[in-house]
């Protein structure tokens, strides 16, 4: 027989225990973001999510089945949201906007999304995602380029395709290895490596850009 705390929830109207729901949904996935960050997903284990979220294991499986479900809820939550962020950042610009300016508001964007989800980067490029979340990923990726290709068309309008592909290949290659450093580190420290990640994506572009476009590139005796 159902409890008494069960029995109210039962009793209530169908929006109200809904709207519960919701909230014990976002309460597991907080807890859950915070353990895969702490252990990785394969040491990860329903128990330790439910501990970390201050519920019993049955309330868990009243929402998820296994770990698997509960990281691939929260994946496709973080990519709806990371979807949004690369919409806003990588929008095209106008030319004349200083390349310094686009490189380091993208940058900002993204760099922002994934220090409030640290999780993303943790389920996204763990060598033991779940598959769905892996092939969900590589279509990210595929847009992802998709769009950086985009954002230099605005800079590079007559550079070729081939060449667009590759510069925004090496661009978010950049970033991501950036972005490891980035996460390993916090305050002022974090805020450093920031910075030198928007100048190392300057000083590629830069040349490029002031090749196409006639703006002067940085030369060897003008990098500091």
């Amino acid at each position: 027989m159902p409890d008494s705390q069960e029995k109210q929830e039962q009793e209530q109207p169908p929006r109200r225990r809904q709207a519960r729901g919701e909230r014990r949904i976002a309460q597991l996935l907080e807890a859950a973001a915070h353990v895969f960050c702490t252990t990785g997903y394969t040491a990860a284990s329903t128990n330790a999510i439910a501990r970390e979220a201050g519920v019993s294991p049955g309330t868990l499986y009243q929402f998820f089945p296994n770990k698997e479900a509960i990281a691939i809820e929260l994946g496709d939550r973080l990519m709806h949201e990371m979807r949004d962020t690369y919409g806003e950042a990588l929008a095209p610009v106008d030319p004349v906007t200083p390349l310094e300016e686009a490189v380091g508001a993208a940058v900002e964007r993204f760099i922002d999304f994934n220090c409030r989800h640290p999780v993303f980067f943790a389920l996204m490029h763990g060598p033991d995602a779940p598959g769905r979340i892996s092939e969900a990923h590589d279509a990210l990726h595929a847009t992802l380029l998709s769009r950086i290709e985009g954002l230099l068309s605005s800079f590079l309008p007559d550079a070729p395709p081939g060449d667009l592909s590759r510069t925004a290949h090496m661009c978010l290659g950049m970033y991501k290895a950036g972005l490891e450093l980035v996460l390993a580190h916090e305050g002022a420290e974090r805020e450093a490596y920031v910075r030198e990640l928007k100048n190392a994506l300057v000083r590629y572009l830069d040349p490029l850009v002031g090749e196409r476009l006639g703006r002067p590139g940085l030369t060897a005796t003008q990098a500091p």
